[in-house]
């Protein structure tokens, strides 16, 4: 039951983020193939780079077929729904949003299963989350999110924590994981609506 919870929840991470990636890869003008190819590296590129860190191979992104099917279907309708899509104020930024929490938790989640302590744990859950984007952004060119004076990784990290302290604690075990998401997803989306960030480290740039 467990198991299945957090299959479902990187599924639907794998889903958002499969569509920023296919929005991204539209903006570009690619073919089909590289609609699809950027919106798999999008929504498996984390994953991949964490289940490598953690020895658990073949990555699951490549050896389990829904993951790859979720990509394909969220590539179409990303395509298919383009015009809708656009209307929002920032469609990457949104989608990557909402992927952000699930793929933090699945990250965190993994890797106290491997035997591993709370801080890579949080770590881990923070690679998960934000590394297939960056793998996009530099395919197509962009300066990736996580550069960008914003807050992004922060929510990430935010629920990759909460994610651990519940599993250690045993704090309501099937709710903990929308309860993290769910509090990435607020930060990150008031992030954009207010314009937050975090402080730079210099005033000034620094004597050369």
């Amino acid at each position: 039951m467990e198991h299945q919870l957090f299959v479902w929840v990187d599924l639907l991470g794998t889903f958002a983020f499969a569509v920023s990636g296919a929005v991204a890869a539209g903006g570009r003008r690619l073919d089909l193939f590289g609609v699809v190819f950027v919106s798999y590296v999008t929504a498996c590129g984390g994953g991949v780079i964490r289940d490598l860190a953690l020895g658990a191979v073949p990555p699951v992104g490549l050896s389990d077929w829904r993951y790859l099917a979720t990509v394909v279907l969220a590539a179409g309708m990303g395509i298919w729904a383009r015009p809708l899509v656009e209307r929002l104020q920032h469609p990457i930024a949104f989608f990557d949003a909402v992927g952000l929490g699930f793929f933090a938790v699945v990250g965190a989640h993994k890797a106290l299963l491997h035997g591993h302590n709370a801080e890579l744990a949080i770590l881990l859950g923070m690679v998960t989350a934000v590394g297939g984007g960056v793998v996009r952004d530099v395919l197509l060119n962009r300066v990736p999110i996580i550069l960008h004076k914003e807050i992004y990784a922060l929510p990430a990290l935010l629920a990759a924590a909460i994610q651990v302290m519940g599993q250690r604690m045993e704090w309501w075990v099937t709710l903990t994981p929308w309860f993290a998401a769910s509090v990435c997803l607020a930060v990150r989306l008031l992030a954009l609506r207010y314009s937050w960030s975090l402080p730079p480290v210099w005033r000034k740039a620094p004597p050369q």
